[in-house]
């Protein structure tokens, strides 16, 4: 990762709200980084605190698998993903595939404040970092050898 990090944020929408004040609060901190938005959320980020996010489609729209697709290609460095966990969402399985690429490809994740207050806050947020990802072809051929 380069110094200035490439930061997904995303919430459903009755985390929306928590989501905007976090990004106000840190607005200093985001604004020397490029921020990556599904679509309602980064319009809200963008029109209410004045932040530049370039945005994907909609979540349930595609957008979660949009950026997905941005962190298996090395495009997202960290992803900020207010989800709520009192109501089911229409493409669930979409969020569980978001939130299963981040682990993958070994992303720092935020799902609440208070983790989302620890990545911003850390020394590493404007370091350039090596984050290690694990070889998973390689597990599965070893895998398949053994059988």
């Amino acid at each position: 990762m380069k110094k200035k990090k490439n930061i997904a944020l995303i919430a459903h929408d009755h985390r929306k709200d928590d989501l905007i004040d976090w990004c106000d609060f840190n607005k200093g901190s985001l604004s020397k980084h490029n921020l990556f938005g599904t679509g309602t959320t980064g319009k809200l980020i963008s029109e209410q605190i004045g932040l530049e996010v370039t945005r994907f489609n909609s979540g349930p729209l595609g957008g979660d698998l949009q950026i997905g697709a941005s962190i298996s290609e090395n495009e997202i460095d960290m992803m900020i993903f207010f989800w709520d966990p009192l109501r089911a969402q229409p493409h669930d399985v979409d969020v569980k595939a978001l939130l299963r690429i981040g682990v993958l490809y070994n992303i720092p994740m935020a799902c609440n404040r208070s983790s989302a207050d620890f990545l911003i806050s850390t020394d590493l947020i404007d370091e350039e970092y090596d984050r290690f990802i694990v070889d998973y072809s390689k597990r599965f051929t070893k895998d398949v050898d053994n059988n």
